[in-house]
């Protein structure tokens, strides 16, 4: 995790033969600094995986896939989406080079890595979240989503490690500094994930299966992490150990320590 939360997101995935860039939301420079600091070659990278067209996570995508030739996976829709509110310096709309397009359902490979797409329920135009499988194990990636879908917790089933969502406290967003209408979007089917949505989860139809859970994109001004903390500890119950469900909390202004599955 390079960085995570409503200013910026970008993540590795990696097998063993394969390095995935999930996200670009900071700038290139920052992204090339904190690759480094996590002795991660740029060299490595085989390709930039999009979420959705949201500018916290495109938001260096043209510089970086421009300077370092990278090719550059999203939906169709998502790249409409993202050429169109997106302008290079010369006042031009962005154009992704080495564009590859999935479609949510349908499964594809780069390198080594399987990826499973799957729709969200977030207000962006196509957004997905991925589950990874590489090496015999499999990775869960699903941040912004209003709430937890029955297909998105049918695809988060049997993963071996799993990041999610947990954005916001539910008081800390009531009282906080947002405009209602923002508050209300936030709150929204089509929002972002409370701590209290999942720790529901956690508690019922997780299988309880992970060696580690990432809890992500963590509001600075709606939410505390060791408030996001505890409800995911008293969600996991006896569940939670050192061996199994450990749990890492994802920050925006630094990176979260390579984790090995």
């Amino acid at each position: 995790m390079l960085a995570s939360g409503s200013r910026g997101n970008a993540s590795v995935v990696a097998s063993s033969r394969t390095s995935l860039l999930v996200d670009c939301g900071l700038s290139c420079r920052e992204i090339c600094r904190r690759l480094s600091l996590t002795g991660i070659a740029l060299e490595s990278l085989s390709g930039i995986l999009i979420t959705h067209e949201h500018s916290d996570h495109v938001s260096g995508l043209f510089v970086m896939a421009r300077r370092f030739r990278l090719p550059v996976f999203m939906t169709s829709k998502t790249h409409h989406a993202y050429k169109h509110i997106f302008r290079t310096s010369t006042g031009e709309h962005v154009h992704v080079e080495r564009l590859e397009t999935f479609e949510a359902g349908r499964r594809f490979h780069v390198g080594d890595i399987e990826v499973a797409p799957f729709t969200t329920p977030h207000d962006a135009a196509d957004p997905v979240g991925f589950v990874f499988r590489a090496d015999g194990l499999r990775l869960g990636f699903v941040t912004d989503l209003g709430y937890l879908s029955r297909n998105v917790r049918h695809h988060l089933a049997g993963c071996d490690g799993l990041l999610i969502e947990s954005n916001h406290d539910l008081e800390m967003l009531r009282g906080g500094p947002y405009p209602w209408a923002v508050k209300q979007r936030v709150m929204s089917r089509v929002g972002h994930l409370s701590n209290e949505a999942l720790a529901e989860f956690l508690a019922g139809d997780y299988d309880g299966g992970a060696a580690f859970l990432i809890l992500a994109h963590l509001s600075e001004q709606n939410n505390h992490p060791e408030i996001a903390r505890a409800a995911a500890e008293r969600a996991l119950g006896d569940r939670h150990g050192l061996l199994r469900n450990r749990l890492y909390l994802a920050a925006q202004s630094e990176c979260l320590p390579t984790i090995t599955l």
